[in-house]
């Protein structure tokens, strides 16, 4: 029987979401989990999105397949008990024969947090703290030019096609906090990161529009590949099916 599942995690203390020989990650700690409520053999985990190390997820979705008497409710309550702290499970619920929410996504979307403020050692452990306030407004203008289908190649890992389509950007401050929602249809490896880091930039008033517009249509790694913390970005949701009422586009600011 084929599942899927909604996963969280603390990416802190992993190598990032796929198996990597020698190092713990998202999808291995979920196999071992699920080999011991099966036959014995672990089976393969599928991922929406393969998070970097050190990024967080929210709303991960997984799909794999169970040969075992448990319900779907069971499954989940069992398989969530043998996980550790850092990783949890819910909404698990069959699903159809070769199910994989790699392919089955309609977009993922990511935030990064970024803590506008004084040293804060709780609220940066999942935030990117950057002491000299951001002109958000800025952002949100520059953030308009990752909208629609463009060659990224200049944000993110080599590809053999960089091409992606952005479906949003959105900016907002409350408080000292300050989030970058971006939506895209996939993503380049490191490429919110990257556009972060050219936001900030911006945002401290390093950068403008212009200069974002000319990074996006270069051929080089812009800021010469720097990327913002892992720490500050999470995969917070990944949709699935159709197009549902109330969905935002575009770029904007928000307070």
């Amino acid at each position: 029987m084929r599942y899927r599942a909604r996963v969280e995690y603390d990416g802190t203390d992993f190598a990032g979401f796929q198996v990597q020989p020698g190092r713990r990650t998202v999808q291995g700690v979920l196999e071992t989990a699920l080999s011991r409520l099966g036959n014995g053999a672990a089976g393969r985990v599928d991922g929406a999105g393969r998070t970097d190390a050190g990024v967080h997820a929210a709303g991960q979705v997984i799909a794999f397949s169970y040969d075992g008497r448990l319900s779907a409710t069971e499954l989940g309550k069992a398989l969530d008990a043998l996980l550790p702290e850092d990783v949890g499970v819910r909404e698990v619920r069959t699903a159809p024969s070769g199910f994989n929410p790699r392919y089955a996504a309609r977009y993922r979307e990511y935030r990064y947090t970024v803590w506008n403020g004084p040293r804060s050692p709780l609220r940066e452990r999942t935030a990117f703290g950057v002491r000299v306030p951001l002109d958000t407004a800025a952002m949100a203008r520059a953030g308009s030019v990752f909208i629609g289908r463009h060659d990224f190649r200049s944000f993110g890992a080599s590809d053999r096609s960089p091409i992606r389509t952005v479906l949003a950007v959105r900016i907002r401050r409350e408080g000292r906090t300050v989030t970058i929602d971006v939506r895209a249809d996939s993503f380049l490896r490191g490429m919110v990161r990257r556009m972060v880091a050219c936001l900030i930039e911006v945002g401290l008033g390093k950068m403008d529009e212009d200069a974002v517009r000319s990074a996006l249509a270069g051929t080089g790694s812009t800021l010469d590949g720097a990327a913002a913390p892992a720490k500050g970005l999470c995969l917070r949701h990944v949709a699935l099916g159709r197009r549902g009422a109330g969905e935002w586009n575009g770029a904007h600011e928000e307070r």
